[in-house]
């Protein structure tokens, strides 16, 4: 699959052909690919990710800052659109690797429920602006291998599967699958199935929707979440035509007047880099900072390692080429993402969909982009999708996300403790921070516990203090005299 027979090479000075410049630029004979395969490879890219046009606006617009404010759905379609179409053409051209970015699911997820309640959307959009050029400066310094070896594999994991698992309990609770029983019920199960049951159209809606995605998934078809949520959407708005349905929640799937509309850049520019600061504690910001350094830098190491491998490009050494290039950018889209409030960007996964299709260059990433770029005049389409038709998209990435629980030793407690605590904190408190915090602080005690206290990286035990004061802020800040 990767070692493809290279095309007859065409006149050298004709662009467009095998031997001409863009085919030289990009590496196309090269690398044993043709212009047919890097534009399938592109389109097939841009179709199993672009379900991110409907979550990202779906979950940054279904969360209150702390003053009560909401995103609007139509601006942040825009921003969405616009930073994975900048940033996914800029990594083709400058890291020529078929790598799209948009942005990060599980990262939009922090964005929205773990910073938003705590301060402004401006503060928080300015917390993920200073994580982009926080990654860019490690990138620049190589101190990203320092901060990979401090963190062990095995954590890193149960961190991806840990926001997996949080994912997928948003997605049930959104469709209202799984709700909050009253306090006044007086039980003491926290959340129950439905209203106790899973009654209305919107729920059977949500249902067929998951069901179809776990078809599409096992059956392993291209573009399965995307086609789960145009599909269920279709059904949605014909059941909001023919039956008599009191709410849909925060978006009634009705066909707006028109289907192309001028993109609405109004989020753009909106964030305050060091806002936070006067909101939270200076402890919990560096938290923060950190959860978000972390999810974004190791997830991406992890794609790019991964894509690059299916595709056959790591070099005799088994190093990703271009490497610094290509984390340098995935920092600046950080940075983007947040300037526009779209959350973070990052590399994605779904890449390699494309890399499946046969591409090999960032040739391709320009056809990716220029799709993402077509998108942001679709806004009144895209903003007609309701949670239960996109609900099941977030269970099956929780799903994918999940998948890396494997590769934990399990019969390792030193190991498997951290791991496990890490996976549970995080859905269950939910919160992503403290499930990191949760799992550092275990591997740490462990390991001291067992004599394997130099095992430990300096790193990590300057973080784990950290997290030990977050966690005892109450009374640390009753010890200081603070409140």
């Amino acid at each position: 699959m990767h070692d493809a027979p290279h095309p007859a090479p065409g006149p050298s000075g004709a662009p467009g052909i095998p031997g001409g410049p863009l085919d030289r630029f990009f590496r196309i004979t090269e690398r044993g690919s043709t212009y047919g395969r890097e534009i399938r490879g592109g389109l097939a890219t841009f179709f199993t990710m672009a379900y991110i046009l409907v979550l990202n606006p779906i979950i940054l617009g279904s969360a209150k800052d702390m003053t009560g404010a909401r995103l609007d759905p139509a601006q942040l379609v825009t921003a969405t659109a616009l930073v994975a179409a900048v940033m996914t053409i800029i990594m083709g051209v400058g890291g020529n690797l078929p790598l799209a970015l948009a942005a990060g699911l599980g990262l939009n997820a922090v964005v929205a429920f773990q910073l938003a309640p705590m301060m402004t959307w401006d503060d928080a959009m300015g917390l993920i602006v200073l994580e982009g050029v926080i990654i860019c400066v490690l990138v620049l310094t190589g101190l990203r291998e320092a901060v990979m070896h401090a963190i062990p594999q095995p954590l890193k994991q149960a961190i991806s599967v840990g926001i997996g698992l949080f994912i997928a309990f948003i997605g049930f609770v959104d469709a209202g699958f799984v709700t909050r029983i009253p306090d006044a019920a007086n039980t003491t199960v926290p959340v129950q199935l439905g209203s106790g049951s899973l009654t209305g159209w919107p729920m059977l809606v949500f249902c067929v929707g998951l069901v179809l995605t776990i078809v599409l998934l096992a059956r392993k078809v291209k573009g399965a979440i995307l086609i789960s949520i145009v599909s269920m959407t279709i059904v949605a708005v014909i059941l909001d035509k023919a039956a008599d349905i009191k709410t849909w929640g925060l978006t009634t799937p009705s066909l707006p007047d028109t289907l192309v509309d001028t993109p609405d850049f109004g989020l753009l520019g909106h964030f305050d880099m060091f806002g936070a600061f006067g909101q939270v504690s200076v402890v919990t910001v560096l938290l923060l900072v950190f959860t978000l350094i972390l999810s974004d830098f190791f997830d991406t190491m992890g794609t790019v390692v991964g894509v690059t491998a299916e595709a056959g490009l790591l070099d005799e050494d088994g190093q990703v080429p271009n490497l610094g290039r290509v984390l340098l950018i995935d920092g600046l889209a950080a940075v983007a993402g947040g300037a526009a409030s779209a959350s973070s960007s990052t590399t994605y996964i779904e890449s390699a969909a494309g890399v499946g299709e046969g591409a090999r260059t960032g040739f391709a990433n320009l056809f990716t982009g220029g799709l993402f770029a077509l998108a942001l005049f679709l806004a009144p389409v895209l903003t007609i999708v309701p949670l239960q038709a996109a609900a099941p998209a977030l269970v099956a990435v929780g799903f994918l996300m999940m998948t890396q629980v494997k590769h934990i030793d399990w019969d390792r407690y030193d190991i498997a403790i951290p791991a496990f605590l890490t996976i549970a904190v995080m859905p269950f408190t939910y919160s992503i921070t403290n499930g990191i915090g949760a799992g550092f602080l275990a591997y740490v005690i462990i390991k001291t516990a067992l004599g394997k206290a130099r095992e430990v990286h300096w790193l990590l035990w300057g973080t784990s203090a950290l997290f030990l004061v977050y966690f005892a802020i109450d009374p640390v800040e009753q010890l200081l005299g603070v409140k």
